[in-house]
């Protein structure tokens, strides 16, 4: 008598069918573009960025606090605020669109883990720019090397 074994038969269309699952749906993480975007950002430190800044290197500095904290304390000299939410669209206006995709990019926030500025890092980052980097410790980290801050413009 012969055994019925529906399973086992379709085995080999089922590990295929799963295996094609988990391809699609991790070339997105793997690829946008060519370029790598699943990565970590990378991290630099209050003290190097504080130097770069000092020897007038080419840095755009970019402010993603929260508004509450934004408004009631000063900036880090020359930095330009953007709400975290509004990044991408303000990515297609000015000064943001005529940025060369090469220019360094630090963002920062007050998240006592960076969440913030990570999550505007990869953002820089999905929109083609090249060397984005995280302010290490943000906000808090900026005033204990007493990094040199502005007031904020007034409205």
């Amino acid at each position: 008598m012969r055994r019925n074994k529906p399973f086992i038969d379709l085995f080999p269309v089922i590990f295929c069918a799963a295996l094609l699952v988990c391809l699609v749906g991790f070339m997105p993480i793997l690829s946008v573009a060519g370029q790598n975007i699943s990565a970590a950002p990378e991290f630099i430190s209050a003290e190097q960025l504080k130097q770069k800044l000092a020897s007038d290197q080419a840095i755009t500095v970019i402010d993603v606090r929260d508004t509450k904290t934004y408004i009631n304390s000063p900036k880090i000299k020359g930095s330009i605020y953007f709400k975290l939410r509004r990044l991408p669209y303000r990515l297609t206006m000015p000064p943001l669109r005529d940025l060369p995709r090469d220019r360094e990019v630090v963002t920062y926030c007050s998240c006592p883990h960076d969440e913030a500025s990570i999550n505007a890092a990869k953002i820089f980052l999905e929109a083609g720019f090249k060397h984005v980097r995280v302010l290490q410790g943000g906000w808090q980290m900026w005033l204990k090397v007493e990094g040199p801050t502005e007031a904020r413009p007034r409205a």
